[in-house]
């Protein structure tokens, strides 16, 4: 037996508005196709799609509520699974034939029988109007994409394509292809959205769309990691520059040049704080120098007579107990 909306969504049926939207996010971020590693993902999404389709809208929650107590009267109306009970899938297509024409005979008949609770023979033409009087704003959806940590500090317009999983008019789910350009402006911090306006899933009867918010992430790379505003990057000085605490010159991720005085007996792993040097804002973050030792490689005789005059020097040097 399949299950229903309400367990689809992991909510009880005394869910309030809030709580059902709530729990329509959490799954969309954990099925979504483009982030899901789940390899039923695409079709879960599309469940939790028709799920909150159906319970988000007053009057659709009620018409399933309806149905779920009483199924035994779909039954009997022509909603007839061959398996006594209702297909949920198929409660969304009623009123349709294979050609697409509109047909809703069987749930005129069937509500016409609660007498004026629903409307009568009537309810069918009611609840049409109803629903073209009443509009819906469409839900905002998310995404995210990664780029270059220059982005942080010159800005950048970047053309990114999203599936976007929605339903279509018969409440079907279906995924939407989008192709977006998006200013990306300097100074985002890392895990920072962009709110599109209007980008969202479709509204309802006229309703106005959803916001589509990009969440922006930078690229980690050997050299290069973000934390929120601070920027760690890595630097290869040389053993004597770091034995002698020399002054060395280095790029930066913005593409400047700096000079930098090293510590004496600098270490492989330490960090140098360049202040206010990380990404760029109103509260800038700082740019931390990660130290790399790198020896260089003994080619020839003489430098091989260049690393043994320097183990003669340090002959008191126990690595293995330092």
């Amino acid at each position: 037996m399949s299950k229903s909306h309400y367990e689809v969504l992991g909510i009880t049926r005394n869910a309030t508005p809030d709580q059902i939207k709530k729990a329509y996010r959490k799954l969309a971020r954990k099925y979504h196709p483009d982030v899901s590693k789940e390899a039923d993902a695409e079709e879960k999404m599309q469940a939790v799609n028709v799920a909150y389709d159906t319970l988000s809208h007053e009057e659709k929650k009620a018409e399933y509520d309806f149905q779920l107590d009483h199924p035994e009267a779909f039954y009997q109306s022509g909603a007839n699974t061959g398996t006594g009970g209702f297909d949920n899938a198929h409660f969304h297509r009623q009123g349709f034939d294979q050609q697409g024409h509109s047909d809703f005979s069987g749930f005129e008949d069937l509500f016409g029988r609660f007498g004026s609770g629903f409307g009568g023979g009537n309810y069918q033409y009611q609840k049409q109007q109803r629903q073209q009087q009443r509009s819906y704003q469409g839900e905002d959806q998310h995404a995210s994409i990664e780029v270059d940590v220059t982005v942080a500090y010159h800005g950048s317009t970047q053309q990114i394509t999203l599936q976007i999983p929605t339903l279509n008019a018969f409440g079907e789910p279906e995924v939407q292809r989008k192709t977006l350009q998006v200013k990306i402006p300097k100074g985002m911090k890392e895990g920072q959205h962009i709110r599109l306006a209007g980008q969202g899933q479709a509204g309802v009867n006229g309703g106005e769309n959803g916001d589509l918010y990009i969440e922006i992430h930078y690229k980690d790379t050997e050299k290069i990691r973000v934390e929120g505003a601070d920027i760690y990057y890595t630097v290869n000085v040389a053993p004597w520059e770091a034995a002698l605490g020399q002054s060395i010159e280095t790029s930066t991720p913005e593409g400047n040049k700096v000079q930098v005085n090293l510590p004496k007996n600098a270490k492989t792993g330490q960090q140098l704080r360049l202040k206010d040097k990380g990404i760029p804002g109103k509260t800038p973050g700082h740019l931390f120098l990660v130290l790399n030792i790198v020896y260089p490689v003994a080619q020839n005789e003489h430098e091989q007579q260049a690393y043994q005059a320097f183990a003669e020097a340090f002959s008191a040097f126990k690595p293995r107990n330092a």
